[in-house]
């Protein structure tokens, strides 16, 4: 929700920190088809001299929290990034990495801050706000990413929440186990306006900036068949 609060901070037994290993592992597990959508999709513009190329890459990780999952996703991004540039002939114009990490105004950006890698390759910034509204000029960003966050609706579907309406889900906060199908076609709805993009899709450099999202989806909705009673 573009209103909820933010994930546990600090470090202790029960923050994001400590509890995060599940969405580690399946980033490792795209890196690849992250790896392989930089090598087939990112363009590279040369300054109107022919000879250098954009002296500084931007990237964006929405919704980061606190890591250590977002350190590692923006090592993958620079290598695959960097990779790219040496194999248009570029080895010798590397660009300067500029990364902003964004999540909801209330993140722990202190325990994010202090875990920055010591080694770190680019320069850093912290961006609060939700991403479902702007965050950034227009044509200003040549990389977003998104792991495990762009699935959370801005909103209930309003539909879902009025008893009079044939979408009223009685309480519930999820279209599983649900009596009618208006309440999935609500939700349905309401991811779909939500997805898109437009905010992040204006931030993109000359509409052909990348975007990469990585979330939990289900294969069909029959899948739910088996859970409802």
């Amino acid at each position: 929700m573009a209103d909820s609060f933010a994930m546990n901070g600090g470090d202790g037994p029960n923050s994001y920190k400590q509890n995060s290993k599940y969405q580690g592992e399946r980033f490792d597990e795209a890196k690849v088809l992250l790896r392989n959508s930089i090598r087939e999709k990112l363009t590279i513009h040369k300054n109107s001299n022919a000879t250098t190329v954009t002296p500084v890459f931007k990237i964006a990780d929405l919704g980061c929290s606190v890591g250590p999952n977002t350190f590692a996703c923006v090592r993958t991004l620079i290598e695959a990034v960097e990779l790219e540039f040496k194999a248009q002939g570029f080895e010798t114009q590397l660009p300067e990495f500029q990364v902003f990490f964004n999540d909801h105004v209330a993140n722990d950006f202190n325990t994010l801050f202090k875990a920055f890698p010591i080694d770190r390759t680019y320069l850093a910034a912290g961006v609060p706000g939700s991403f479902n509204g702007r965050l950034f000029p227009k044509a200003s960003m040549n990389l977003m990413h998104s792991s495990f966050a762009v699935q959370w609706l801005t909103r209930v579907p309003q539909e879902v929440t009025k008893e009079v309406s044939p979408a009223w889900n009685k309480g519930r906060i999820t279209y599983a186990r649900s009596e009618s199908s208006k309440v999935e076609e609500a939700y349905a709805a309401q991811f779909a306006r939500d997805m898109e993009l437009s905010s992040r899709q204006v931030s993109r450099t000359g509409g052909d900036g990348l975007l990469a999202i990585l979330m939990p989806c289900r294969p069909e909705p029959s899948s739910l068949q088996s859970h409802r009673s």
